[in-house]
This record gives C-alpha cells, structure tokens and sequence, in this order.
C-alpha cells in the first residue's frame, strides 16, 4: 500500500541522503506536494518574495555550508523569474541545485497553465538539465542533480520534476534510494607539470600569488597558508577565495588597492594563478607581461584562456598545492615585499586620507571605515553595487574564507546584497552579517527584508546612498559631459522606512559622527536593520574609470 507521494520522496532524499536541512524557495500551485514533504521531514523552508532572490540565497549558502545550495521555484513566471540568479551562478561556479515545477506531463501541448520549454530556455547556463518521468527515479534524477553541481569545476544545475509524479502515490518499501551524489573527487597533475611548476617558483626573483574562488571551492585555505609561509610570497586572493589567508597577513598585497594589485602584477617574474580566471579585472592576463605564469585550474578550458600559460596544472587547488608543498624550497622574499609595500604607500596616499578624514557630505571611503570600525574584521560582508561595492572591497577585510564577497566579477549582476546576506546568515547563524550596497542595487531585491523579517534572520544592511547609478551616472560624465546625464538619477529616499514598515529597525544618517553609533545600534536590535548613508554623490571610483574606458570603442 502507497504510504508516500512524490513530493515527500523528493525532500526525503534531500535530507536523509543529501544531508541538506534548508531550502530556498516561493510557493506555486505545481510544487505544493514538495513542500508537504519539507513539512514530514523537517526542512526549513526559507519562502522568499521573488525567486531570483531564491537561487541567490541558496548560492551564498552554498559558500559558507560547502554543501550545494538547494532553490525551489514553481512553473512558468516562477521558473523565468529565477534566470538572472542562475545565470550569476553559472558566471560564479556556484554549485546551486535548482529544482522547478512544470505543466502537467498529460497536458503538455495542450495550452496548459504554465506549459513552456522550460529545459532548452535554461540549458546556456547551467551544466546539467534534466526532467524526472517516474516517481520511482526521483531519487535517480537528484543524485545526478547533485553529482553534476560539484563534479570538475562547479555550477548550477536544473532538474524540473512535473506535478503527475509530485502528487503519484508510492510505496517506500519499493524505493531504492541512491548514493549521495555531492562526494568530491580531487585530480592532480601529471609528474613533468608538477616538477615544471616547482623549478619556476623556486627560480623566481619577484614571484606573486592570485588565488580565486577555487580557493574555497576545494577547501584549499590550509594548503595555501602552507605555500605562502614557506615561499615567503606576496600574494592577493579574490573571489570568494578571499580571506582564506587573512586580508591582514603580512604578505598580503590588499593594502594597496587595485592600483597596488596591478603595479605588482606589472612588475612580477612570476606568477602563480590558482583557481582565478583571467578575465577582464586582470585585463585578460596582460597585467603581468613580463612574467611567467604558472597557472592551476580544475577545467582543462580554462587553463589557457586568454593568456597561454607557462606550466599548466590541471587539477584541485588543495590537492595540487598541498604535493608543490612538499617539494618547492623554502624562501626569503622580504626584500621583494618591501619594495611592494613601499611603492603602495604612495599609491594609497590619497585613500587613506579618505577613509579617516570626516567630511561633508561623506566620502564612500570614509563610510566603509565607519563601518569597518563600527562591524570589525570579524563580520562576513555582503558587498552589492558598483561604485558602492568598490570602495567596500578595497576598505573591508576578510579573515576567513569568503569573509567579503561581491556580487560576480562576470555576470555584474546587482541585487545579489540582500539574497546573499540571507543566505549566509542562515549558513552561519552565530556570525555576524553585514551588507554594504548602493542605493540602486538595493532597490532590486529590498522587498527580501520582509522575508528576513518574517524568518528571523538579523542582518544589518548599509547603504551607500549617492542618489542615483553612480557607476553608470559618472561614466555618463565621463564619456559625455555632465550636463548629459539621463536615466541615472534618483535622489534621496528613505530606503530605512520601507524597512520599518516591514518590521525591521531602520536609521538615516547624514553626518560623519552619526555613522559609527548608527552601525551599532543596527547590530545590537537584533532585527533586520538598515542603516542608510547619504555619501558624497560626486565621488568617482577606479572601477569606475575602468568601466568607462571599456566602451570607448
């Protein structure tokens, strides 16, 4: 005799086999049997107010649990609402499980509610699709869900699962439940690779290291301290990599900025990429022109997209670096340090003048400061925006493994803020969470802080308010002249009443002495909070310029 159904199959396999506890979804007449199912088998269902903010959240989860994150979303609108969130995933590596409501197997053709070709519109950005026939191969389908996020280099993943097997009666007894299907598997390089790698790195005069989101994605933070105190490099980790080695170590090179990363870039005789692509932040590889490159990456693709490399590693950051551990020489590059450290101080000269000079109205560099001053090194921090983002990520510091991460260096998608502090707050409960946005990105998703609200998730958000698209406004300057200025405009709003008015606590702040006690009383309500920054609305940032300089075609 049925003593189950569909749905209860397909979250009992989440939990039981999976190990996965907490979904990020939106409600939808084709999904309801999966949500009674997150009922019988105790899964927290974090319901949101729009889907895309569903895979954004399951996305930062993902990085701060290590597990794939799991979204949840209905047909159609449901469906088509979630593209920007995956399609940002995809750009970022990010193992997302995204399951979906379709029309009714026995309607499809029909004009059914909802029927749409929902496979072949997601395909270009995930790395599996599939759809599930049988109630009794749920299981099947989920495991290869899961197998195909983690396996190689990460990503999103699509499996829709229509209503006839969701509501289709079945017997547990006849179930035969998979393996769990997110084990890693780690490969290394070949003998010749590894020995190639070592003979550079131990040759080099001025060696550099950039690690990226690789870092993270094979759990790498201990064999990369390893690497560093031993070859005494210099190094810079991005992505959600950053912060694996402490911002603050000694051989860090975030004190000088982006404008330090590519002096030092430029003057390298070698340099080791891991787990970071070269793409347009590195100028496609042609920041280091004089330097050898030893690059290891996990996708044979990457390995010399953009920049042929050197010596090529395929295989897992961790696993990789750990055997060069063993065999590269131990050295004392102080000298080299020293001379990047020195060179940076007259680079930075002017941001630092910012950041602790009080001014009116406020310079962005100068609120990162407060915030840092006000949250510390030990918070995990959110960063949305464009010129807003910047500042917080050469101000803020990360001391564990993606203790401060953007929004994608690929896809630029705004309104990742909110989402990502949701999901890494529910990821890291004991932990602070602070997200630092611009006044347009948080726009996109603001309506998510009733979902906070309602879920008893206390993040404090800080918004850099310059009044407008202060990327695009300024490139509009830039490139045009100041009076052509059009569609970038916004003005001040009282962003901290809408959160209010949803339940959260909420300040204004205009003045430089009025930041600091305001980002304290934020992480002290133990509400969802937001404090809200009015900055100096004509202060341009290098990321800015950059931007700019990229369409002059």
């Amino acid at each position: 005799m049925a003593d189950m159904h569909g749905g209860n199959v397909l979250a009992k396999y989440l939990k039981e086999v999976e190990g996965i506890d907490t979904v990020f979804s939106l409600s939808g007449g084709h999904i309801m049997p999966i949500y009674d199912g997150f009922l019988q088998s105790g899964i927290r269902n974090i319901d949101v107010r729009h889907e895309q903010a569903a895979v954004m959240a399951a996305h930062a989860w993902s990085i701060y649990t290590g597990k794939p994150g799991v979204c949840l979303v209905t047909a159609g609108p449901g469906f088509t609402n979630s593209l920007t969130g995956v399609a940002n995933a995809f750009l970022e590596n990010a193992p997302v499980v995204v399951l979906s409501g379709m029309a009714p197997l026995r309607d499809l053709d029909r004009g059914a509610l909802q029927d749409m070709e929902q496979v072949d519109m997601i395909k270009p950005v995930v790395k599996w699709s599939g759809r599930c026939y049988d109630v009794e191969r749920i299981g099947d389908y989920l495991e290869m869900a899961f197998r195909h996020a983690v396996s190689g280099r990460p990503g999103p993943v699509f499996l829709e699962v229509p209503p006839d097997e969701l509501y289709a009666p079945v017997d547990e007894a006849q179930l035969k439940w998979p393996a769990k299907g997110w084990e890693k598997h780690r490969s290394v390089p070949e003998e010749p690779a590894l020995a190639d790698a070592v003979a550079a790195l131990d040759g080099a005069k001025q060696p550099l290291f950039l690690g990226g989101s690789g870092i993270a994605a094979s759990g790498a933070a201990g064999a990369v301290a390893e690497f560093l105190e031993k070859t005494g490099m210099p190094f810079l980790l991005m992505g959600n990599g950053r912060g694996a080695v402490p911002d603050e170590h000694p051989q860090s090179i975030w004190d000088g900025g982006l404008m330090g990363l590519l002096a030092a870039a430029s003057m390298a005789d070698v340099v080791f990429t891991a787990g970071i692509r070269l793409n347009w932040v590195l100028n496609y590889g042609e920041v280091f022109p004089n330097a050898k490159v030893v690059r290891l990456d996990v996708e044979e693709a990457e390995i010399n997209r953009n920049r042929q490399a050197d010596v090529a590693l395929l295989g897992d950051a961790a696993a990789t670096i750990g055997l060069i551990n063993e065999r590269v020489r131990k050295a004392d590059r102080s000298d080299w340090l020293a001379t990047l450290k020195g060179m940076f101080a007259g680079l930075t000269e002017s941001d630092r003048q910012a950041r602790s000079t009080p001014s009116a109205p406020i310079h962005p560099y100068r609120l990162m400061d407060r915030v840092r001053a006000a949250a510390g090194d030990d918070t995990v921090y959110t960063l949305d925006g464009g010129d807003a983002l910047y500042f917080a990520m050469i101000t803020l510091r990360a001391t564990r493994t993606a203790g401060v991460i953007g929004s994608g260096t690929l896809f630029g998608c705004l309104g990742t803020g909110i989402p990502f502090a949701i999901g890494a707050k529910v990821a890291l409960p004991t932990e602070k969470v602070v997200l630092v946005t611009g006044d347009g990105s948080f726009g996109l998703n603001a309506m998510e802080f009733e979902t906070a609200v309602r879920h008893d998730i206390p993040i404090v958000c800080v918004i850099c308010n310059d009044q407008g698209w202060g990327m695009v406004k300024h490139s509009q300057e830039i490139c045009y002249a100041d009076d052509r200025v059009c569609g970038t405009e916004l003005g001040i709003i009282h962003y901290e009443k809408i959160v209010e008015a949803l339940g959260g606590f909420g300040e204004f702040v205009e003045a430089d002495e009025d930041i600091e006690p305001a980002i304290r009383r934020a992480l002290d309500c133990g509400k969802p909070a937001c404090v809200n920054v009015i900055t100096d609305p004509t202060v341009t940032s290098p990321a800015t310029m950059m931007f700019a300089q990229s369409f002059n075609f």
